[in-house]
């Protein structure tokens, strides 16, 4: 199979960005690619407000619809990367991502559990003032049967969730990102790596690169495609839009997995939560 990472600089305006995305899209499909990834915020990419126009229900939302009509289109799985979605009686919004299969059905949606409140410089970020963490963990099965698991940006720092995603079956996993330039560069490429290694899974990060609206800082790009020895496959270098793709050579996959059995090695009976976290 051969899969793309988009790489985006998208804005507060969703007609510019979609049509940029939808350029890469079919370049992508063109070059082969019979899966493609868009980055995080892909559609709309500012502030609040911003996100908040954009807000609506993900089966009527305008960037699900547009993925639907692309996908079919060009016969491709697509995961349109991450939407601001609307519920009925919640407050706040659902940082959601989606799987588009070629027919353009809505396969499968999840939404990002785990929100970004940190401080990276002197920059603070709280995502959980407007938005809710999602609960449920999402593996959903491509075209031709592969299963693959669904994640958004800072859920790369959760390596539980990989895990489980593993070991419900999921041999490709997708990181639609909006990775700071800060913490991209000190540890985008170590994380991504660790968790192909650590689940012999492809890893699939498609990332914004550039300023963000706003002077809300600087992403980092480097969209890339990991395989399960953790060698990166595809890198996109240049700080600007584009894509990259790469062949997953699932026999490669099971030729890891049976050689050095380290999902199959695990002893599940020895594992449990703590009580309280210390920290």
């Amino acid at each position: 199979m051969r899969a793309a990472a988009v790489q985006l600089n998208s804005t507060e305006h969703p007609d510019r960005n979609l049509a940029a995305a939808g350029d890469l899209v079919r370049a992508a499909a063109a070059d082969g690619a019979q899966l493609v990834v868009l980055p995080e915020r892909a559609d709309v990419r500012g502030d609040n407000d911003d996100y908040a126009r954009a807000a609506a229900p993900v089966e009527q939302h305008p960037t699900i619809r547009w993925a639907q009509e692309l996908a079919r289109d060009l016969g491709i799985d697509l995961i349109p990367g991450s939407i601001v979605e609307r519920r009925e009686g919640r407050d706040k919004h659902a940082n959601t991502s989606a799987h588009i299969g070629p027919d353009g059905e809505l396969k499968a949606v999840y939404r990002k559990i785990h929100l970004f409140d940190v401080e990276v410089g002197d920059r603070e970020y709280l995502e959980s003032d407007t938005q809710e963490p999602g609960d449920e963990i999402v593996v959903s099965d491509l075209a031709d049967g592969t299963p693959i698991g669904l994640t958004i940006c800072y859920d790369l720092r959760f390596p539980e969730l990989y895990r489980i995603q593993a070991i419900r079956g999921a041999r490709i996993v997708t990181v639609p990102a909006n990775f700071t330039r800060v913490t991209g560069e000190a540890h985008w490429e170590a994380l991504l790596r660790a968790r192909a290694i650590e689940n012999q899974a492809f890893v699939i990060a498609a990332a914004q690169v550039g300023k963000h609206p706003h002077d809300m800082g600087d992403t980092y790009g480097n969209s890339m495609i990991v395989d399960p020895w953790g060698t990166v496959l595809a890198r996109l270098k240049e700080r600007e839009p584009g894509y990259v793709t790469a062949e997953l050579d699932f026999a490669k996959q099971d030729d890891v997995r049976a050689k050095l059995p380290s999902l199959a090695n695990r002893v599940g009976g020895a594992y449990a939560w703590p009580q309280e976290a210390r920290v």
